[in-house]
């Protein structure tokens, strides 16, 4: 059982988690791939719900707006010895949550993000952070089933070849970094990603469509004396990726290879008169760009 591993050792139990991956293949969308880049790109960027693997919430988080797969949580609960109702665990939950959005709201945070794992400590009522984090692993597991896009591994191997820097700006968690381990046999840094341009939002409070990461990554690649400009950023939302990339001055690119994730906003007035320079419909037509 997963509650028996530390929180390194679960990073490498593929076969303890394997019961709750299930092979997805992306749906097709109705766009195609589109757009032109006026010089090759220095820099790439990347979202990871919904663009470098399939999520079938279509983004992290997004699971809390479906129908909650109680049947499953219960048997979790019981797993991990949690005498608990489902129900009520969810329900403290979502508020845990929300309580902690309207704090970091009062503090000036525009668009906060959580840490899961803190949540969860409070809504299960223990200080074992080893345990927590692996019922939290668990749980996204069971509410947001990913799996890689197709090409991925590729893409990323001549990305890294060609010595594309690469970046992540990501709504994520904790948890987000072990899915290049289980899938990939590697941490992001390993498989090419720079260190200094990784942003996760747990780890600044901050979440998409927040510009927050944006500008941090953009400072932090002037510092290395890269070209704002010269960077990529993709992502599968217009609001949530498209937008603050652009505000922060990348160059943008819509990943529209699966219907789940696709988000176009065409409602939202921030994206009424916002596209992007490409839309890319497979991971591997970026390799058109370095």
């Amino acid at each position: 059982m997963i509650s028996a591993f530390s929180n390194g050792e679960l990073m490498e139990k593929n076969d303890m988690i394997s019961e709750y991956i299930t092979p997805v293949s992306p749906v097709p969308t109705s766009l195609t791939p589109s757009g032109k880049l006026e010089e090759k790109i220095e820099v790439i960027l990347f979202d990871v719900y919904g663009t470098l693997f399939i999520s079938r919430s279509g983004d992290i988080g997004m699971a809390k707006k479906k129908t909650p797969q109680t049947e499953k949580l219960e048997k979790l609960l019981q797993e991990f010895g949690i005498k608990k109702d489902a129900q009520s665990v969810l329900n403290r939950f979502y508020a845990a949550i929300e309580n902690q959005h309207e704090l970091l709201k009062k503090k000036g945070v525009d668009f906060p993000e959580v840490e899961i794992d803190q949540i969860w400590m409070r809504v299960l009522e223990t200080d074992d952070i080893e345990r927590v984090r692996a019922f939290a692993v668990t749980y996204e597991l069971i509410t947001n089933p990913v799996y890689p896009m197709p090409n991925l591994e590729k893409m990323l191997s001549v990305c890294q070849d060609s010595n594309v820097l690469m970046g992540i700006i990501s709504n994520a968690q904790f948890y987000t970094p072990y899915l290049f381990n289980w899938f990939l046999g590697s941490l992001p840094e390993d498989l090419g990603f720079h260190p200094d341009l990784i942003l996760y939002s747990y780890e600044f409070g901050y979440a998409k469509p927040s510009t927050f990461m944006f500008q941090v990554a953009a400072e932090r690649l002037k510092h290395m004396d890269m070209s704002v400009g010269s960077a990529l950023y993709i992502g599968n939302d217009m609001l949530n990726d498209i937008y603050p990339a652009k505000q922060a001055g990348f160059k943008t690119a819509l990943f529209a290879g699966d219907e789940r994730s696709l988000r176009l906003r065409e409602n939202d007035p921030k994206c009424k008169d916002l596209s992007a320079d490409l839309v890319i419909t497979d991971l591997i037509q970026l390799l058109d760009y370095i």
